[in-house]
């Protein structure tokens, strides 16, 4: 029996650091004939992902959240004007293992057009790419409560404004310190030195008026980031 062919078509750059997954995705996705999905390019950090970007001008791209270089949220920021052009727009869809709040909210502040789980299905995929091609926002299920429950709702704020203050970077120093984490080991981890944590720690401090990485951590677990 032979699968059936379609007409849709629709190009789509893959941007993970792992790669082992992309390659999992492309076999999954990326047969033109029947899905109609044509995976044009391929990205493992932040700057890869704005060269191949701006070189292949897919109409999505599949971003996962945690990447080296300053993670999803700097791959959107430096996308904004593809991300604003009338004629061509470039849209975002999150493809993430994370399922945290601050993780979605993030993305879709930063300007993605939806986020999805990596539990999902091939055939779920590939209708969530067509659908954000169309313009439409998609999300996993229990997602979308986050996206409501930050924008929609007049009983929290939207905006968390001493999260504000901190780069990503500095984000994703903070969750690792208040996780248990050595600075050697965060330095591994982001591909950054040991002197660059410590100098993300210090701005981190100086910006939440915190005084040791111990306040961090009861500052970070009760914002739920860890």
């Amino acid at each position: 029996m032979t699968e059936e062919t379609t007409d849709r078509h629709v190009r789509v750059v893959l941007v993970d650091d792992h790669r082992m997954f992309r390659t999992g995705v492309q076999a999954e996705i990326g047969r033109t004939e029947t899905t109609g999905v044509e995976v044009v390019g391929e990205a493992a950090d932040v700057d890869q992902a704005i060269t191949v970007i701006t070189a292949t001008r897919p109409e999505v791209v599949l971003l996962d959240v945690h990447l080296p270089g300053g993670g999803g949220v700097e791959v959107l920021r430096r996308s904004a004007a593809m991300m604003g052009d009338a004629e061509n727009p470039v849209r975002f869809l999150a493809l993430s293992v994370s399922d945290a709040a601050e993780d979605v909210i993030g993305v879709i502040r930063g300007g993605a057009r939806g986020y999805v789980t990596k539990t999902i299905t091939g055939s779920d995929l590939v209708d969530s790419i067509f659908r954000v091609q169309d313009g439409d926002a998609v999300f996993s299920p229990r997602l979308a409560g986050f996206v409501l429950d930050a924008f929609a709702s007049t009983d929290a704020p939207p905006v968390d404004e001493d999260m504000d203050r901190l780069t990503q970077r500095e984000r994703e120093v903070l969750r690792l310190i208040a996780r248990g984490y050595a600075y050697k080991e965060i330095a591994k981890q982001l591909f950054i030195s040991v002197k660059t944590v410590e100098s993300h720690v210090s701005a981190v401090l100086r910006k939440l008026q915190l005084s040791n990485r111990h306040e961090l951590t009861r500052w970070a677990t009760a914002r739920r980031l860890v």
